[in-house]
């Protein structure tokens, strides 16, 4: 069976993601280490760091990732913007070392008033200076695909894998590939042809194996639209067909796949609860 999760809150510490993706029924579980929205972060301490491992070893959850700061633009000209963006990203860095969280899911970056071929070298650029400042971590950076919504750059996987070819250390990043954001941005997968095409793409562009964690969200906007915004498995524009291919495709069987739709209940059942079961009865 596929490794599947979903993003959950730390409202009340880092243990309760933990407890909240065993009463879902994941195997794995995706958080954010701070405030996504501040720039600031509270003072880890030795009690969230206990409470938190103890909580994965308690109740059988792996692959704990997390997801860095929306604030953060490794793309950004402007240079006060991205120095600041460089220190939060080591922070983000630093906070998964301390939880023992082994990949950090980041949006690439955006150019904003610059350009495509700008965006990435600054973005390479930024990686490697937080690459500098964090010689010994194990925690790695894994740049997320986007729906190319606004300047947003990781939208066409040209784009990172230009960007994997610019830094210096490319064997520290990874991709996490988001079905919603890949859907929007304009790569088919329904048919098993087009599922297909847009692996071979993906392959040809970074290599498949560069993959080291899924987002399976469906999308609310068409497919090519460029907008990111989720939805439940199979109640948005994809469908269901590319989750059968993708939770059936034998080389992401160890890959880790986390849930980011909607929160909430349906009929009085956990909508995280709903979804998994949704994809496991796709497997087989």
């Amino acid at each position: 069976m596929p490794i599947l999760g979903a993003h959950m809150s730390i409202a009340g510490g880092y243990h309760k993601a933990v407890r909240a993706a065993h009463a879902a029924g994941c195997d794995c579980v995706q958080l954010f280490t701070k405030n996504n929205n501040q720039w600031r972060a509270k003072e880890l301490t030795d009690k969230d760091r206990a409470a938190f491992t103890a909580a994965l070893t308690e109740l059988g959850i792996t692959h704990p990732i997390s997801h860095n700061s929306y604030l953060i633009n490794l793309g950004s000209p402007d240079d006060e913007l991205w120095r600041k963006s460089i220190d939060a990203m080591v922070i983000e860095l630093q906070r998964a070392e301390a939880l023992g969280i082994v990949s950090v899911v980041a949006h690439p970056g955006a150019f904003t008033t610059s350009s495509e071929e700008a965006g990435v070298a600054r973005i390479a650029a930024g990686l490697d200076e937080v690459h500098r400042q964090t010689p010994q971590a194990v925690s790695r950076v894994l740049l997320e695909t986007t729906a190319g919504q606004g300047s947003n750059l990781g939208w066409r996987f040209e784009q990172l894998a230009a960007i994997l070819d610019a830094v210096a250390d490319p064997d520290r990043l990874g991709v996490c590939f988001d079905t919603c954001h890949v859907f929007a941005a304009g790569y088919a997968m329904e048919t098993d042809k087009e599922y297909a095409a847009t692996i071979r793409a993906l392959d040809k562009a970074f290599g498949y194996k560069k993959i080291a964690a899924f987002h399976l969200n469906d999308s609310l906007k068409p497919f090519g639209s460029r907008k990111d915004r989720h939805a439940a498995i199979g109640s948005g524009e994809m469908g269901l067909e590319p989750f059968r291919h993708l939770l059936n495709d034998r080389r992401f069987k160890q890959v880790p796949m986390y849930l980011e739709t909607p929160k909430g209940e349906e009929d009085g059942v956990d909508l995280d609860v709903v979804n998994l079961t949704t994809l496991r009865s796709l497997v087989g």
